[in-house]
């Protein structure tokens, strides 16, 4: 259906990555005749003129030395020409590789190198992309950010990671009185604390398959809520609804390969009206906050601020409940923390 198209368009680069030299007998993704011959190469709908920045290769109020340009220049500084196959030679200036060896190396030209590295070219296509990231051996990590510098998708956004470092388990368990969980990236529950069952009642009930903040909010089958056990009214539920779809979308781009969130957007697209609904408008962001007052059947209404914090590359989502200081919420909050069940945390 038309809202999954969103799953289908999302590019992806070519299987190699990190800096693993092409096979013996096969020419480099482009060769630098073919890229002579087609100046510039940016992308279609991009310019590769003077803009602003443009000698330090950073964007425009990016910081000094981050920027596509200037990257490349590090990882090309640090590269001996041994660890390549070229003789080390005299009379260099530097350690590194010249730009004529990065570009005999990545089948582009020399006077490309030289744009990218100046600022003057900020959109190479995803085979040019991927010739300097093999050229430069560069690690997975680092693909991956040449890859978004380039506003590229990085070739492979892997599987959607339910780990949970064991650090930041201890931070959110010393927590006091503030409910917290951690869903992964498809908002998949991976953990809670005592507080939070004690507020909304104790996930550990439900199968481990409906532990889904996106499925419960958007049931296919009509079902009760599972993660909340009692009335959770919101301060606007329309755009929490918006939000909430809008990140499942920006996953989508982290892990364009995840079976487990494809299957999740097909099952809510076809099944859930509101969903297909939100999820045709294309809608691309991350959900970050949200106000709820949740009907606590001894304790009474209680209104927390939710805040969705995400802790970078694996989009683990950490979700912390608190309550306005020296309020009758913030009293009511503790209450039902000192005395709620104590909860089967995973």
């Amino acid at each position: 259906m038309d809202g999954m198209e969103g799953m289908e368009v999302t590019p992806t680069a070519p299987a190699t990555r990190g800096g693993g030299r092409p096979a013996p007998g096969r020419e480099p993704v482009h060769r630098r005749e073919s890229i002579d011959r087609r100046e510039p190469v940016d992308r279609p709908g991009t310019t590769s003129g003077t803009t602003p920045g443009a000698g330090s290769g950073s964007a425009p109020g990016a910081a000094p030395g981050t920027g596509l340009g200037a990257m490349i220049r590090t990882w090309r500084d640090r590269l001996s020409p041994s660890a390549v196959g070229l003789p080390a030679g005299h009379g260099r200036r530097a350690a590194g590789l010249r730009r004529e060896e990065l570009a005999e190396l990545a089948g582009v030209s020399v006077d490309y190198v030289v744009r990218l590295e100046q600022g003057r070219a900020t959109t190479p296509s995803v085979g040019v992309t991927a010739s300097l990231a093999r050229a430069l051996r560069l690690s997975t990590a680092e693909t991956d950010h040449l890859y978004r510098l380039a506003g590229l998708v990085p070739p492979d956004g892997g599987a959607i990671s339910d780990h949970l470092p064991p650090g930041l388990r201890r931070v959110l368990t010393r927590l006091q009185s503030a409910p917290a969980a951690v869903f992964a990236a498809d908002w998949q529950l991976l953990w809670w604390n005592r507080e939070w069952a004690a507020l909304l009642g104790d996930p550990a009930g439900a199968p481990p398959r409906l532990r889904n903040f996106a499925r419960d909010r958007f049931p296919v089958d009509g079902g009760p809520a599972r993660l909340a056990r009692w009335p959770v009214a919101e301060a606007d539920r329309d755009a929490t609804d918006a939000a909430v779809v809008s990140d499942l979308r920006r996953a989508t781009g982290r892990f364009p390969q995840d079976r487990r969130l494809a299957a999740l957007i097909r099952e809510l697209s076809a099944g859930n009206a509101r969903f297909a609904e939100l999820w045709a408008t294309g809608a691309v962001a991350a959900h970050r906050e949200d106000r709820k007052t949740i009907d606590h059947p001894e304790a009474g209404p209680v209104t927390v601020d939710c805040d969705v914090l995400s802790d970078g590359d694996f989009e683990r989502k950490i979700v912390i409940m608190t309550a306005a200081a020296g309020s009758e919420d913030e009293a009511r909050l503790r209450r039902i923390a000192a005395t709620g069940p104590r909860s089967t945390v995973p």
